[in-house]
């Protein structure tokens, strides 16, 4: 860094950090109750040095995966912006991800509490419009407010924590509790 600029990246580290992104958001909806760094270098094609210069630890990593989620989610609310039936589908898709992405999860909360309460407020802050208008369009309850979207994750999340045996079982609750949260929520015709 000179003067207080700092220079762009070459492109060949650009197109490394995406790929280790991406290997590690593959990773951590495999099911695999750990992901090790070692694998998701491999995965990206890059030795392990590379990928501790872009993410010195598994910290730095998961909150790059949660960073890129949240683009992610971004771009399907900037796509969706016209669309308020499509409020069911994003929430649903961030639900269903909360189970997929059990690494992620597992890892996250081992984030900074400020650091998660970022994410958590980003996700809430990007579903707030859509759930307006969704409300507008009488597709929504009148009163959802945004920040209840933070108890329907709780709740999905305690299904997911709550020690049912087996993962078959908890995954069927997971999403019978994301069908009857949804339900809830949304007005049917």
């Amino acid at each position: 860094m000179l003067y207080g600029v700092q220079a762009p990246r070459r492109r060949d580290a650009v197109r490394n950090r995406a790929a280790i992104v991406l290997a590690a958001c593959d990773l951590m909806t495999s099911g695999n109750a750990a992901v090790g760094m070692p694998e998701i270098a491999r995965r990206a094609g890059v030795g392990l040095a590379t990928l501790y210069r872009h993410f010195p630890d598994r910290y730095a990593m998961t909150a790059a995966v949660i960073a890129h989620q949240v683009e992610i989610l971004e771009a399907c609310v900037a796509a969706n912006s016209q669309q308020p039936a499509a409020f069911r589908a994003m929430l649903d898709a961030v639900l269903r991800a909360q189970v997929s992405m059990r690494p992620l999860v597992h890892l996250a909360r081992r984030l900074e509490p400020a650091v998660q309460g970022r994410y958590l407020r980003r996700i809430v802050a990007l579903l707030a419009e859509p759930l307006r208008q969704a409300q507008e369009h009488g597709y929504v309850r009148g009163d959802l407010e945004p920040g209840d979207l933070i108890l329907i994750f709780t709740m999905v999340e305690g299904v997911l924590e709550g020690g049912l045996d087996g993962e078959l079982q908890t995954r069927a609750a997971a999403d019978r509790t994301i069908d009857l949260a949804l339900d809830g929520v949304f007005r049917t015709a």
